[in-house]
């Protein structure tokens, strides 16, 4: 399929990731070739889900204990590994597999559930949720969040209450909506992705299948749909 030049690659959407080689801890390999949104298929051979389970293998297990912190976990569908950097706060729940970068931070009441790949100086926060996610190096969801299904880049901060959603009410497979046009993705779970520094106001909440640019905004209490080019606003 030609897809609209409209579509943002990754490269666009996270310049930093093929800009600077010495980023610390784990970062999952995106490609620059494919759709963007491609990584988030369960069945891609180079998608979150195969990269994180080659991830996990390397390690018999985690450099730091989550349980030391109070945290709780279970790892019955993989291991949980947490770099010995990072910072964890009571309360916090892990399920594996997933994976916590050096300098991240995992504050009370977080959920992290299977294949969120949580990367360096990324923030998950009070009574947030990822899932199947990845926060690149410094992606914030810092309060009341849920992250499901999405792709945060570099410098994302997420408003308080702000939610992802990543499946349709019919369950259908999700569209990418660019202008007039309509786009299947193949996935019937997708939720956001979002470019480098998009700022999302609180109580924001973002359709299944938004693309935002970089340094996009989205105001409070705003409901975003479609793809968008970079310092979009929505209101």
């Amino acid at each position: 399929m030609e897809w609209p030049k409209a579509l943002p690659f990754a490269a666009q959407l996270f310049p930093s990731m093929y800009s600077n080689s010495t980023q610390p801890g784990e970062c999952p390999r995106i490609s620059t070739e494919d759709t963007v949104f491609s990584f988030l298929d369960p069945q891609n051979q180079d998608g979150l889900k195969s990269q994180m389970k080659s991830l996990i293998a390397k390690f018999t297990q985690s450099p730091l204990d989550p349980t030391q912190y109070g945290a709780t976990v279970d790892e019955t569908g993989g291991l949980v590994i947490v770099d010995a950097l990072a910072k964890i706060e009571a309360g916090s729940h892990f399920i594996g597999p997933c994976y916590v970068g050096p300098h991240a931070t995992i504050r009370h009441a977080a959920y992290i559930r299977p294949f969120s790949w949580i990367c360096a100086n990324a923030v998950v926060g009070h009574a947030s949720e990822t899932k199947h996610s990845v926060l690149l190096p410094g992606a914030k969801a810092p309060h009341f969040n849920y992250v499901g299904d999405s792709i945060l880049g570099g410098g994302v901060n997420l408003g308080a209450g702000t939610k992802i959603s990543n499946l349709r009410n019919d369950g259908g497979e999700v569209h990418l909506r660019i202008g007039d046009e309509r786009i299947g993705s193949g996935l019937r779970k997708f939720g956001a992705i979002l470019g480098e520094e998009c700022q999302l106001g609180c109580n924001s909440v973002t359709n299944p299948g938004v693309i935002l640019g970089c340094r996009s905004h989205v105001m409070p209490n705003a409901t975003v749909t479609g793809v968008h080019e970079q310092d979009s606003l929505h209101r």
